[in-house]
């Protein structure tokens, strides 16, 4: 982690520009690397890149695996020059929202277009491609084998792979060999799109690294129950015997609210720390395969994490559990071969924040989060307000969980906002560069704003409301509204605050 005084731009994948009614690899990505470029920026950050499915309301933080990408995300025109589209099958979704994402609509059509492209890819491919297609399966089969297999499976039985046939769900290796066999196009398929996330990523890890950009990336804690991760790894997991949850993994009730319950599987982490970690590692070095620099969502969970009997009826059936603790971060630094305080990790830590989570940070040197909207705008010493933001510390206008910053305003009481006006000598007319100014004139190394933010959007314009199922992960950015003078205004900050 650089320790100098550096800043960028939060905005996830699919709210980039782009003509098939979602963000992609593509033109849009390149639109955003050149506005980040303008606007003097150094970080890009994002949501994790895993498949999404309707079932969790394509959220990124339920994917289907930790290891793949998101077919949704493949850029089309790239398919189309290398022959294996023609440019009249690019005739975008019905119904295509530059503003908005309509997932179903999208899914539809890009799984159609990309199910050609395979055809295509499979009729008429050069030795070239073909070998280099080869090669990404050999180097990645530790996840791919599993991942496009489950995959295939997925698109032949109902429900979750937990309701497959037993000896699917069980994974019988005389039966998970024939349907190798008997799905072989489909598998093929599958791996297919991942071959093409991955030729399209790196081709974008180049771009930014050309212009001087960093990617970071989202580590979340735990996966979803029904993911080829469960299915693959059960041994890695605390589940029943037929393979459900035994434990699930939330949060305990705080003062005003009963607690959540997330239903993510727990890690068995004595079996973790028996293999040496070896499923973590892999994961790790996956996503930093992509990314330079991974934010670990729920930090909190290494040091101790909420376990909930999956048949109790309420959260605060649960309790703390001892998490693997300083042991697993070594064992990541002996694996990444880098001195324990040169992770490249930045810790969520918002919330349950108590001695062990600082303890544990501390001791690798991991920054934690800051956010001004939590902060107490009437108490001088109010961890959130900027003025107090450590040095140690990566600070947030907003993230993608909370409302925008003009949002944010909106809802404020009349005191608070009293306070935060003169807090930031500010009458609040342009609160969002208020906000920004604040941010990145505070002590913190690291100084992070949204695209939402950056144009001064409400709360119609907020990413995600946890606890919400509906309406989430949609908003979109136009490649118009990536002005330069909305770049010039960013980088004049970012100049006069010496990052």
């Amino acid at each position: 982690m650089a320790r100098q005084r550096t800043s960028g731009v939060f905005l996830h994948l699919t709210s980039l520009p782009g003509p098939d009614g979602i963000g992609d690899l593509g033109a849009g990505a390149d639109a955003f690397l050149d506005f980040l470029d303008r606007a003097d920026q150094r970080y890009w950050q994002f949501c994790p890149l895993g498949p999404t499915s309707g079932v969790y309301g394509h959220s990124p933080y339920a994917a289907d695996s930790a290891f793949a990408g998101n077919p949704l995300l493949v850029d089309l025109r790239d398919l189309a020059d290398r022959g294996y589209l023609d440019e009249s099958d690019l005739d975008g979704p019905d119904g295509a929202d530059p503003h908005s994402v309509e997932y179903e609509a999208v899914a539809a059509y890009k799984r159609d277009r990309l199910r050609q492209a395979h055809e295509r890819f499979a009729a008429s491919a050069d030795a070239d491609e073909r070998d280099s297609f080869e090669a990404f399966r050999e180097r990645e089969a530790s996840w791919l084998a599993d991942y496009t297999l489950y995959a295939a499976l997925k698109g032949i039985h109902e429900g979750a792979w937990t309701d497959w046939p037993a000896e699917f769900a069980h994974r019988d290796p005389d039966a998970l060999a024939e349907a190798r066999e008997d799905h072989a196009e489909a598998v093929e398929y599958h791996a297919f799109v991942q071959w093409v996330f991955d030729e399209q990523w790196q081709a974008l890890r180049a771009a930014a690294a050309d212009r001087g950009i960093e990617l970071v990336g989202d580590l979340p804690l735990y996966v979803a129950a029904d993911s080829a991760d469960v299915w693959a790894s059960p041994e890695t997991f605390e589940l029943d015997d037929e393979g459900r949850p035994a434990v699930v993994a939330g949060v305990p009730p705080n003062p005003g609210d009963d607690g959540q319950r997330w239903g993510n599987p727990v890690y068995d982490w004595d079996h973790l720390r028996e293999t040496g970690y070896e499923w973590w590692l892999d994961r790790v070095r996956r996503l930093l395969s992509r990314v330079d620099i991974a934010r670990i969502d729920h930090f909190k969970g290494f040091d101790e994490f909420w376990a909930i009997p999956a048949d109790a009826e309420s959260p605060a059936a649960g309790e703390w559990r001892d998490g693997p603790g300083a042991d697993f971060f070594e064992a990541v630094a002996d694996d990444l071969d880098l001195p324990p305080e040169d992770l490249p990790f930045v810790a969520e830590d918002l919330g349950f924040i108590d001695e062990g989570v600082v303890a544990l940070r501390d001791r690798f040197s991991i920054p934690g989060m800051r956010v001004p909207q939590y902060a107490d705008w009437c108490s001088e010493d109010s961890r959130d307000k900027p003025v107090n933001y450590p040095r140690d510390a990566v600070a947030y206008t907003s993230t993608h969980d909370t409302d925008t910053a003009v949002g944010y305003y909106e809802s404020l009481g009349d005191e608070q906002r009293d306070c935060l006006h003169y807090a930031l000598a500010t009458d609040g007319s342009e609160i969002h560069w208020s906000l920004i100014e604040a941010v990145w004139d505070s002590e913190a190394s690291i100084a992070m704003t949204t695209m939402q933010d950056l144009l001064g959007l409400g709360s119609d314009a907020r990413f995600n409301t946890p606890g919400t199922a509906e309406g989430n992960w949609r908003w979109r950015v136009t490649e118009a509204a990536l002005t330069d003078d909305v770049a010039t205004e960013l980088a004049g900050i970012t100049t006069a605050t010496l990052r």
